[in-house]
C-alpha cells in the first residue's frame, strides 16, 4: 500500500536484455525493487546500472520550461505511435527518449508510471493541469471509453498543429513592429550618446547660433546623456507593470484585449484568428462526441479574447435553451457570414464537424495571407523609418555646416 501510493521519481539504468543487447533509459518509479520488476517485464532481464536521476538545479529551472510546443509534439509522437501499432506503455517510453526537452520526458514518464498501476491515460493528463487543459483530457477520455485512443489521439494531434500554427503567425504579426520600433530605438540612441556630441563641440566653436533642428537634436543628447539610466529604468519599469498587469489583473487584460480587436492592422489578425480557433475547436470536440453546449464551452475558453469569448459564451446559452448554432451565431453580429451559413449548412445535412473543419482551413489560411501581407508591407516601412530617423539626425547635424558654406 505504501509503495503504490509513494511518490515517483526518475531512475537512469543500464542493463542487457534477453539477446543480450545493452539497453540504457530513464524509468519512473516509486523505488529500485519496483523499477527492476517492471524492467524485467520489459525485457531487461540483468540490471547492471540504476541511480536515482538529480533534479537539475539552475537558474533555468529543471531541464527547461514546458511549452505548448512541447504538447504538441508529444501528442503527435504518441499519435504515430499508436497507429503504428505500438502498445500505450512502450510508446510512453519511446516517446519520453526522443524528447530534447527533459522536463517533458519526465511527465511522459510519470503518466506511464499512473497508467502502469492501472491507472486510464485521461486520469493521468487530470493529474498534470499544467500542462494538459480540461479539453485536453476530455478528448483523450472520450477516445479511450469509445476504443478508439489512436484516433482520437491523431485529431487531437492536428487540433493542437493547426492552433499552435495560428498562434505563432499572430505573435510574429505582433512581434514585426515592436523590432521595427526597438531597432529604430536603438539607432537613435546610438546617435545621440555617441555621434552627436562630436558635432556639439565642433559647434561650440562657430559661435554662431545654430539651426532649430540641430538646436532641438543637441538638447535630446544633452537630455539623454544626463539623465538616459533614470529614462532606461522607466521604459522597463513600464514594460515589466503592463507585463503583470497583463497576468495579474484580469479587468486590465480585458479592456486591453476589447481595445485590441479595433487596432487598424492587427484587429483583423485577431479576429480572422479567433475564427479560426473557434471553428477548429468546435470541430474537434464535436466529431469525438463531446454535446454541443460543452464544445462551445471549450471553444470560448480556446478563443484567445474577451470580446469573442463573450460572445460564444451567449451562443452557448441559447443553444443550451434549444436555439439553434447558426441563428445564435447570428444573433452575437460577431461572427462573420460566411461562417455562419457553413454552420448553417452543416445543422442541415448532419455534417457540421465536417463544415467546421472547412471553415477553419478557411480562417487559417486568411490568417496566413494577413501575416504574410503585413511582413511584406512592413519591410519597405523599416527602410522608410530607419531612413528618416537616421537621416533626419545626421541632415540635423550637418545643417550648420551647410549654413557656413553657403555663406562662404
Amino acid at each position: 500500500m505504501a509503495a503504490s501510493t509513494a511518490k515517483a521519481s526518475v531512475f537512469t539504468y543500464e542493463g542487457k536484455d534477453r539477446s543480450g543487447k545493452t539497453r540504457k533509459g530513464e524509468i519512473s518509479g516509486a523505488n529500485p525493487a519496483l523499477i527492476k520488476a517492471e524492467l524485467r517485464k520489459q525485457g531487461v532481464v540483468s540490471v547492471k546500472k540504476l541511480q536515482k536521476k538529480r533534479a537539475d538545479i539552475s537558474l533555468f529551472g529543471s531541464g527547461g520550461k514546458i511549452k505548448s510546443e512541447d504538447i504538441s509534439v508529444f501528442t503527435r509522437q504518441m499519435a504515430t505511435m499508436m497507429k503504428a501499432g505500438v502498445p500505450l506503455m512502450r510508446s510512453f517510453e519511446i516517446v519520453a527518449e526522443g524528447l530534447e526537452n527533459k522536463k517533458m520526458a519526465e511527465v511522459v514518464l510519470s503518466l506511464k508510471n499512473t497508467v502502469s498501476n492501472g491507472g486510464s491515460f485521461g486520469g493521468a493528463l487530470k493529474e498534470n493541469p499544467k500542462y494538459f487543459d480540461e479539453l485536453y483530457c476530455s478528448l483523450i477520455e472520450a477516445g479511450e471509453q469509445a476504443g478508439a485512443l489512436e484516433t482520437m489521439l491523431d485529431r487531437v494531434a492536428i487540433y493542437k498543429e493547426k492552433s499552435e500554427s495560428v498562434k505563432k503567425k499572430v505573435k510574429s504579426a505582433m512581434k514585426y513592429p515592436i523590432t521595427v520600433l526597438s531597432v529604430a530605438a536603438i539607432v537613435t540612441v546610438i546617435l545621440l550618446v555617441k555621434v552627436v556630441p562630436t558635432f556639439a563641440s565642433m559647434f561650440e566653436s562657430f559661435g554662431a547660433d545654430l539651426p532649430v533642428p540641430t538646436q532641438v537634436v543637441m538638447n535630446m543628447s544633452n537630455a539623454l546623456q544626463a539623465n538616459g539610466i533614470i529614462w532606461g529604468a522607466i521604459a522597463v519599469a513600464i514594460g515589466i507593470s503592463f507585463q503583470q498587469a497583463m497576468q495579474r489583473s484580469k479587468a486590465f487584460k480585458h479592456g486591453f484585449q476589447r481595445l485590441s480587436v479595433k487596432f487598424p492592422v492587427f484587429g483583423p489578425i485577431l479576429y480572422q484568428s479567433a475564427m479560426a480557433r473557434y471553428a477548429r475547436t468546435l470541430s474537434t470536440t464535436f466529431a469525438a462526441g463531446v454535446p454541443l453546449v460543452q464544445a462551445l464551452e471549450s471553444a470560448a475558453g480556446a478563443s484567445g479574447n474577451i470580446v469573442y469569448e463573450e460572445a460564444i459564451l451567449k451562443v452557448r446559452n441559447e443553444v443550451e435553451s434549444g436555439g439553434e448554432l447558426a441563428g445564435s451565431m447570428k444573433a452575437t453580429e460577431v461572427f462573420p457570414a460566411m461562417l455562419i451559413q457553413m454552420v448553417s449548412i452543416g445543422e442541415q445535412s448532419g455534417a457540421l464537424d465536417d463544415m467546421l473543419g472547412k471553415a477553419a482551413e478557411i480562417y487559417e489560411e486568411e490568417v496566413d495571407a494577413l501575416v504574410d501581407g503585413l511582413t511584406s508591407m512592413m519591410e519597405p516601412l523599416i527602410m522608410a523609418i530607419l531612413g528618416v530617423v537616421v537621416g533626419g539626425l545626421i541632415v540635423s547635424m550637418y545643417l550648420p555646416i551647410f549654413q557656413m558654406g553657403s555663406v562662404i
